[in-house]
């Protein structure tokens, strides 16, 4: 392991670029066609806010560790020490198997093992595939328990769009509900968005502070949930989200290294204290896998 992310993936085709490292199977950079969509962070330092981590077998915050299986009670890690909750899932710091690797594509693998709070043993991969306009990204499970196992998966890329101003980028969500949060940023509530927290018309990024999650989510005829960042010369940077990936949370921040301000669209099968609430947590049977995808395109 050569830096605080392990080894780094380098992937290029035909104007797409992509940096991916080993630690969290996390996207790094991305590169369309000489505009940067992925900001990059210094090498010589650990993932800043989860950036591009691959979040499983939940995403997003469980309150004090603490869910019931059945008739069990779980207790894992707190890892949010300032919130006292479990954040992002088990596999935030595990070093991924490069197990392929071309020009344009790499598959990713770890197994999620069984451990304190979390009972069963998933078989997890990634593969990142350079595409004509950016990069698709599939994500498969299995779960390898003798038991039936609760999952969610989740991932955290942030967003801009090279150098465009980004307090004049404007995002869009389509979301019709949001969570309301309390102090510990877990939900005590759904409901309609509204004044900032409807993104359906597209918003200035430099007056929205956000760190929320959303639901029922508008779905295109092709299938696919599509959120957007827009600079005021067209470049337009999409997230979508496939069959499956029912939640995304939004996020921005001036603390991301050498940005002045960016936003993190994350796309998540569950939203926050699925473990407890049971709201798109899937249960997968012994020996059953399940696979969802998202990915991220540049138009101009």
């Amino acid at each position: 392991m050569t830096t605080p992310t392990g080894v780094q993936i380098h992937l290029a085709a035909a104007g797409v670029s992509a940096q991916l490292s080993q630690v969290g199977a996390s996207l790094r950079h991305l590169v369309v066609d000489g505009t940067t969509v992925v900001p990059p962070y210094p090498e010589d330092r650990p993932a800043p806010s989860c950036s591009g981590v691959v979040l499983v077998p939940w995403p997003n915050r469980i309150r004090d560790g603490v869910w019931i299986d059945g008739d069990e009670t779980r207790a894992l890690a707190v890892t949010e020490p300032a919130l006292h909750n479990a954040s992002h899932g088990l596999m935030r710091y595990t070093a991924y198997e490069i197990a392929e690797q071309d020009d344009a594509t790499a598959l990713l693998r770890a197994d999620v093992v069984p451990q304190t709070g979390y009972p069963y043993l998933l078989e997890t991969s990634v593969r990142y595939t350079l595409t004509e306009d950016g990069i698709a990204v599939e994500h498969t499970i299995v779960n390898r328990s003798t038991t039936p196992a609760p999952v969610a998966l989740g991932t955290h890329p942030f967003l801009t769009i090279g150098d465009a101003d980004p307090r004049e980028l404007r995002l869009r969500v389509p979301a019709e509900t949001f969570f309301e949060t309390d102090g510990r940023m877990l939900p005590v509530g759904e409901s309609p968005v509204s004044g900032g927290t409807d993104l359906r018309t597209p918003r200035r990024l430099g007056e929205l502070q956000l760190d929320t999650g959303f639901a029922t989510l508008r779905r295109d005829a092709d299938g696919r949930v599509r959120s957007t960042l827009a600079a005021p010369d067209g470049r337009t940077v999409t997230l979508w989200q496939g069959e499956g990936m029912d939640y995304v949370q939004a996020y921005t921040t001036d603390r991301y290294p050498d940005q002045d301000l960016v936003v993190a669209i994350e796309p998540m099968t569950a939203p926050a204290e699925a473990f407890n609430s049971g709201r798109g947590l899937r249960r997968l049977a012994p020996g059953e896998s399940w696979i969802v995808d998202w990915g991220i395109t540049l138009t101009r």
